[in-house]
């Protein structure tokens, strides 16, 4: 077994998401034959608007932050997508995580086409008071292309229920009457779906399950690596470790790592990092970098954090049987050769994290009648939709030959390239 070794800097890797999930666009239109025209239409971004938001500071100062809201493609449906708050946020992620949007809703065989949105801060940095103007600034320059039957935000990186609160009742502000359906993310008591704050940990556990069940693992003896402890990181170890029983040894964050053979007690870890602001230096445990911790010979790697973090440098390391993408896009096309070649079974992104949207769907729907579930309903309409798209996945992967990736882009971009040509949009 790979051991943990001394803390290294983690690498920042500069590709382009935008650029690879055309790439991978590509390689699916070549696999479906898609005439010229649709694959044309496919790879770009429908509509994108760019903002400028003032926002007076608690120090009287006025700042202007740069956003985004990409509708990448809404042939099934209105638009469907996060919202994120990040420092190093481009327009070029926006496009690839609304891309990669547009191709969940349609694997997962929702209504819904799919957008992306983002706002250039650091949310770390800010007070309440000023992530609440920046949310509601936010909303009145976009309120226009928003809307229950138009384009549904929902929370992201560094967004929150709160913040879709505060979205939501700007939007209703603005129009003049409630209007809970037009964000979802949001608090039970606004609207909110329960199970909607685990979801896509608890979609991403029923994808595992089934592959699992696929390929022979016990996933009461399986060891789990976690890279990222934020809300899907903690959660994923949690059900993972007390649903199935699994050996959680090794998780971080941004600040590091920890190792620990005989496993980790993710409750513990969280109270840690809460208390800490840190994974790292949880007692009992080894440090351990970023790198090595892909490279551990684990059951199952879960990079769950953001986008380019498995690439052609280090994929050749990585020594799990299988890796489920809970972030949207960490591994590069590059990197998805190299671990197919060498049989590590990828679940792809836009299968495996799509719990949030689907429960997102279903708080839409929720909305719509005015009558909201149990918890139990919610998980079981969340478990049927994830295992029916895992299994039309894995069918079409055997059909054609090809990984799991690939596999998934075939039946989402069928059903739109056929949903367009029935539509006359080509």
């Amino acid at each position: 077994m790979s051991r943990p070794g001394k803390v290294r800097k983690t690498e920042v890797h500069t590709e382009n998401p935008f650029t690879n999930m055309q790439k991978q666009c590509d390689i699916c239109a070549a696999l479906l034959n898609l005439p010229a025209d649709i694959h044309e239409i496919i790879r770009n971004p429908m509509r994108e608007l760019h903002v400028s938001i003032p926002v007076r500071m608690d120090d009287g100062t006025l700042n202007v932050f740069k956003g985004f809201r990409v509708q990448y493609n809404d042939v099934l449906g209105p638009t469907k997508g996060g919202i994120r708050f990040h420092p190093n946020e481009t327009i070029d992620t926006i496009r690839a995580l609304a891309g990669w949007m547009t191709w969940k809703c349609s694997l997962l065989d929702l209504p819904l086409g799919g957008a992306k949105g983002g706002i250039i801060c650091n949310p770390r940095e800010m007070s309440a008071g000023e992530l609440e103007r920046l949310s509601r600034g936010y909303v009145e320059k976009i309120w226009q292309l928003i809307g229950p039957d138009k384009d549904i935000p929902a929370p992201d990186v560094y967004t929150n229920p709160q913040i879709m609160t505060w979205m939501m009742d700007e939007y209703s502000r603005i129009t003049g009457k409630n209007q809970f359906g037009v964000i979802t993310g949001k608090p039970v008591a606004v609207g909110g779906s329960v199970g909607r704050d685990i979801a896509t940990a608890r979609g991403g556990l029923y994808v595992i399950e089934e592959a699992a069940r696929t390929y022979g693992m016990d996933l009461r003896k399986s060891t789990l690596a976690i890279q990222g402890y934020g809300n899907v990181g903690f959660n994923l170890a949690y059900l993972a470790d007390d649903i199935f029983g699994s050996t959680i040894v090794a998780v971080n964050d941004q600040s590091g790592g920890i190792y620990k053979k005989e496993g980790l007690n993710p409750l513990e870890v969280f109270y840690h990092k809460k208390k800490t602001g840190s994974v790292a230096g949880f007692p009992g445990s080894e440090p351990i970098s970023n790198e090595d911790l892909f490279s551990l010979d684990a059951d199952i790697l879960c990079p769950s954090a953001l986008e380019n973090v498995i690439t052609g440098d280090n994929a050749s390391s990585i020594k799990a049987r299988v890796v489920a993408e809970l972030a949207n896009g960490p591994i590069t096309p590059e990197a998805d050769d190299i671990l197919f070649e060498k049989g590590v079974q990828v679940l792809p992104d836009f299968l495996c994290n799509a719990g949030g949207v689907t429960v997102s769907y279903l708080e839409m729907v929720q909305n719509f009648s005015m009558y909201y579930w149990d918890e139990a309903e919610v998980f079981e309409r969340l478990k049927k939709q994830l295992t029916t798209a895992y299994h039309s996945v894995l069918n079409s992967s055997e059909k054609h030959k090809v990984n799991l990736r690939k596999a998934a882009y075939m039946v989402a971009v069928k059903r739109i390239a056929e949903t367009m040509l029935l539509r006359g949009w080509v």
